[in-house]
């Protein structure tokens, strides 16, 4: 995994993507800024692909700072999030344990505003754990779970088929899978070899269905803040399975 993820100005992004405000994130009026706002939220709307209902145990992989496993943590008695990231993991256990993080926003230049996340309202922090690990290579004791989530990991694994292969064992008969891909392979991640040969979805639809049922494809939109007026804009392919 690219050791990009343990910088500090990357950890204050993702702190940025996953608790800021829509006002924190797009703090200058701008015209397209009603687009925009669609976008935002990305980590709790991916969550919300899930069936209605209460579970037992659930995994977030590639939590990042824990947004998507703190909102998993409503509907399940038991969330475990992993990430490679040693900063992003130590920021999710400092908002499991404290309820808030600062952190500094880029506005541009030598400019940055200081801001505070805050654990959303109506979590308990204490269904939530967090553990640095290789989605790659998980450990073995993880045992089964209701739902797991993987959101934006794929496209930054170096063998994504190695997770595309433990996901039977992950998901319980009936458990759920959520996934969330742009699909922007790109070879300083992912070697080119083992880049899907054909689209993403079609890739997942046929490594998966030996194992499981399709129940939903959509597309979600996200938004990345690195500046004041630079934002990465993407899609991500969401895709809704059921363990046979």
């Amino acid at each position: 995994m690219n050791a990009i993820y343990e910088e500090p100005s990357l950890l204050a992004e993702y702190l940025l993507f996953h608790y800021a405000t829509d006002e924190e994130i797009l703090d200058i009026d701008r015209a397209d800024r009603s687009n925009m706002r669609e976008s935002l939220g990305f980590p709790v709307r991916t969550t919300q692909h899930f069936s209605e209902g209460s579970c037992q145990r659930a995994l977030d992989l590639g939590c990042a700072v824990g947004r998507s496993t703190f909102e998993m943590s409503k509907n399940c008695q038991e969330v475990i999030g992993i990430d490679y990231s040693r900063a992003f993991i130590e920021a999710a256990n400092e908002m499991k344990n404290t309820q808030e993080i600062s952190y500094q926003r880029h506005d541009e230049g030598h400019c940055f505003t200081q801001l505070k996340a805050l654990l959303p309202q109506g979590i308990d922090p204490a269904k939530a754990t967090f553990e640095v690990g290789d989605a790659q290579n998980l450990r073995s004791d993880l045992g089964e779970f209701d739902r797991v989530h993987a959101a934006n990991l794929l496209c930054r694994l170096g063998e994504p088929k190695k997770l595309l292969d433990r996901f039977p064992d992950l998901v319980r008969s009936e458990g759920e899978l959520l996934l969330a891909t742009p699909g922007t392979w790109l070879k300083e991640f992912t070697a080119p070899e083992n880049w899907p040969k054909q689209k993403t979805f079609d890739w997942l639809e046929s490594e998966l269905a030996p194992s499981f049922i399709l129940l939903k494809v959509t597309e979600e939109p996200f938004l990345i803040r690195e500046t004041c007026r630079k934002f990465q804009w993407s899609y991500s392919i969401v895709s809704k399975w059921k363990r046979r």
